[in-house]
């Protein structure tokens, strides 16, 4: 039960902060038990980088769709038209990856993350 910092955005999106005190059930020194409280949270007002990222995502989604009908109406651009179609359903995808990891992260309280999340993080990935 050692003790962190917390970072909550105005989502509900949270992250552990850095180590801030030791407790008596770990007597080695720079070392945690290895299940964390929060010592301190703070309260971002803005959304988190992954709402910013998704938002991002979206206006690209809503500007292709954009494109697409107004090339309809124009016609004889099928090539293009089919070639934004799948762009838009891989933006698609990832739009809906991004909100369940989001949602993800909003139901959960802090536990070990799953073993794809260790394998990503050993490659470099952060995991907050």
């Amino acid at each position: 039960m050692c003790y962190f910092d917390q970072t909550r955005w105005a989502c509900g999106y949270w992250r552990w902060g850095h180590f801030r005190q030791q407790c008596n059930k770990e007597y080695r020194m720079g070392e945690t038990c290895g299940l964390k409280l929060v010592y301190e949270t703070r309260t971002e007002r803005d959304v988190c980088k992954l709402c910013h990222d998704t938002e991002k995502k979206q206006r690209r989604y809503d500007k292709m769709y954009r494109d697409v009908q107004r090339w309809q109406r124009e016609g004889n651009r099928n090539a293009t038209i089919e070639r934004t179609c799948a762009e838009m359903q891989e933006v698609l995808g990832q739009i809906y990856r991004m909100r369940e990891e989001h949602d993800h992260r909003l139901q959960s309280l802090g536990q070990e993350p799953e073993p794809e999340q260790e394998r990503r993080t050993k490659k470099g990935w952060r995991h907050d």
